[in-house]
């Protein structure tokens, strides 16, 4: 079980994740949403340690987070893997390689260095791609790859980890809509026959109402729901949203292409 207790991270005088506390249990796919700037995308990096907690703890299983370092806190970060919205892909290099650089943790320096790959670790790399509808792309350089081409790759490479946790900050923000649908399911995918717990960040409150078990929301930093999709009504959304509340209920871009009957419902305020 991946555990927050009272975690806050501040920048200067701003607080962008305020005592956060929650637990979420091994296999769960959660959704955190919030208007731009509530600390969903600080909450995700928390979490993989790409930023350090002000204050609070961070635990895995027996495991203090927080107080990671070194090759420690470089195996955490492949036990927690993160897909970002900009795919973070190298363009140059092709798309197995690419992949591969999943793998890197795993190897001796001399091979990380040279880039240096077994044929198992080839396979295994294969393997992933092709379970994201991917493989015949592999000797493509990734930069030739449309946006949402490249998420799956990104996710392919995530997977090549072998991760425990699976972290998502805005899978499908820049993605068309038949993209976002493929990203969403591939991640759903993951989390029911893989049994990796599934953390993303998502725009949209049908997305999350779709495809996730439970929505956390956030607000100035601060979690202000925490429940299944049910409980999630649109009062409740409009209160998260705020002056974005329009923005998040105009889901025509990826809700209606991601499940056009889901799309029409409405959960009663």
């Amino acid at each position: 079980m991946l555990r927050l207790d009272k975690l806050t991270r501040r920048f200067g005088d701003t607080t962008a994740v305020h005592a956060a506390s929650l637990d979420i249990p091994d296999g769960q796919m959660v959704g955190i949403i919030g208007r731009s700037g509530a600390g969903k995308s600080t909450l995700l990096r928390l979490l993989n340690r790409l930023v350090d907690p002000s204050e609070g703890h961070i635990t895995y299983g027996d495991t203090d987070v927080a107080a990671l370092k070194g090759r420690e806190l470089r195996a955490w970060r492949s036990d927690c893997a993160m897909i970002f919205q900009q795919f973070n892909l190298v363009g140059r290099l092709d798309v197995l390689t690419n992949v591969l650089t999943g793998r890197l943790h795993e190897m001796p320096p001399w091979r990380a260095m040279a880039q240096v790959f077994t044929p198992r670790e080839r396979a295994f790399a294969i393997r992933a791609l092709d379970r994201l509808g991917m493989a015949h792309t592999a000797l493509q350089r990734a930069e030739t790859l449309s946006g949402g081409q490249q998420q799956r790759v990104a996710i392919a490479r995530a997977l090549v980890q072998e991760p425990r946790i699976l972290l998502a900050d805005e899978p499908i923000a820049s993605l068309d809509p038949l993209n976002a649908r493929i990203v969403m399911d591939a991640l759903r995918d993951i989390n029911r026959r893989d049994g990796i717990t599934v953390i993303c960040n998502l725009h949209t409150l049908d997305t999350a109402r779709q495809y996730c078990d439970r929505i956390i929301g956030m607000q100035a930093g601060r979690i202000v729901f925490d429940g299944t999709p049910d409980l999630l009504t649109t009062q409740m959304a409009r209160e998260i949203y705020g002056a974005e509340a329009d923005a998040a209920f105009d889901e025509t871009a990826t809700s209606t292409a991601l499940a056009p009957s889901a799309a029409r419902q409405r959960v009663p305020a």
